[in-house]
């Protein structure tokens, strides 16, 4: 082989990691210089930027940035690198392309959570904000853990399964969430109870953002950390075992934390589906299924198509707004079906 013939193509230099993050940084800078300048009242850019660079507070244009715009679109990123990155993980822990938090019944089971804390009155002030992500993580693990042994039979697990059981998790959750929002006579639970249903980041204040940007940072690190060990996953239960992985030990432990991701991601967000679907399927098909180079990927990824969908969902009935979530799930319901259809073509989707 020649020495020129070794060089990598235009085509695979412009997939390389480096190359796709970078290009994914300039995206989601852009995403969110948008985010600022657009929706009901827009602001030029060069007054956005004075605003965010220069400091000044005073004035309708530096107030509508800093207070109302820049918490919501630095949640959005949050919560869409964190709800994309749980969602490629989740796809190899249950070894299928069609996990997802939403789909698993992981974002009903934590809005469920939350639900019960508001409707209770659980804590005041800064017990609240404790004791809300904590009840919307162990409703989201329980989904998880419910959809996982009900889906999983005689060491296997398919498609099939795996979709019926995340279906009937969500339906009682969600049946669950009703029946909290029917017996709820106060109006301002009926509202908040309603934004966790559909999923949104209107929301978003600045004394909110600290305990999700936390556990998402944490959260990613440890992740990438284990890029490794979810790769010997994809080779299965007996390929893992040879290769010296414990899998029933390791899936419980990302399980877990996973959950906790999901669980306050979706206690400031709601339930916003399909990000955790189509995001790692787009990452995977530029950069490969090596967890090292997909987890980053698809975390920016994320944050970059969740900024894309809230932007949309502010302006394209402005001034009326729509929640973020009904625009992933109008995306993504129809990647979801097109998925399900390629999956079910290879193993039959009875299981």
């Amino acid at each position: 082989m020649s020495a020129g013939s070794a060089r990598p193509g235009p085509k695979s230099v412009l997939r390389s990691t480096p190359v796709v993050i970078g290009a994914l940084t300039v995206l989601l800078l852009a995403a969110a210089v948008a985010g600022l300048v657009l929706g009901p009242v827009r602001i030029p850019p060069g007054e956005v930027l004075s605003t965010v660079l220069g400091g000044e507070r005073s004035g309708a244009f530096p107030t509508i940035v800093w207070e109302v715009r820049l918490p919501r679109v630095l949640l959005g990123a949050v919560v869409g690198a964190g709800l994309a990155l749980s969602g490629a993980v989740l796809q190899a822990l249950v070894r299928n392309p069609l996990a997802d938090p939403f789909l698993l019944g992981a974002s009903s089971g934590a809005s469920a959570g939350a639900a019960v804390v508001v409707v209770l009155g659980v804590g005041a002030g800064v017990a609240t904000d404790v004791a809300l992500p904590l009840a919307a993580f162990a409703g989201s693990m329980t989904a998880l853990v419910a959809v996982y042994a009900m889906a999983r039979r005689g060491g296997t697990m398919t498609t099939g399964r795996l979709i019926l059981a995340g279906v009937a998790i969500q339906y009682v959750l969600s049946a669950f969430t009703s029946l909290i929002l029917v017996l709820s006579s106060r109006a301002e639970h009926v509202r908040e109870i309603m934004f966790w249903t559909l999923g949104g980041l209107g929301g978003a204040r600045w004394d909110q953002l600290a305990l999700p940007a936390v556990v998402l940072c944490i959260g990613a690190v440890l992740l990438i950390s284990l890029a490794r060990p979810l790769d010997l996953l994809l080779t299965g239960e007996e390929g893992a075992r040879s290769l010296g992985l414990d899998p029933g030990r390791f899936r419980g432990g990302v399980f877990v934390l996973v959950s906790l991701i999901i669980g306050v991601l979706v206690a400031y967000s709601g339930a916003i589906g399909f990000v955790g679907l189509m995001v790692p399927h787009a990452a995977r098909l530029i950069v490969g299924a090596s967890h090292r180079r997909l987890l980053p990927v698809t975390a920016l990824g994320g944050a970059v198509f969740l900024l894309l969908a809230d932007l949309l969902a502010r302006t394209v009935a402005a001034p009326r707004e729509i929640p973020a979530g009904v625009v992933t799930a109008l995306v993504g319901g129809p990647f979801f079906l097109w998925l399900l259809r390629r999956s079910s073509r290879t193993e039959g989707i009875t299981g």
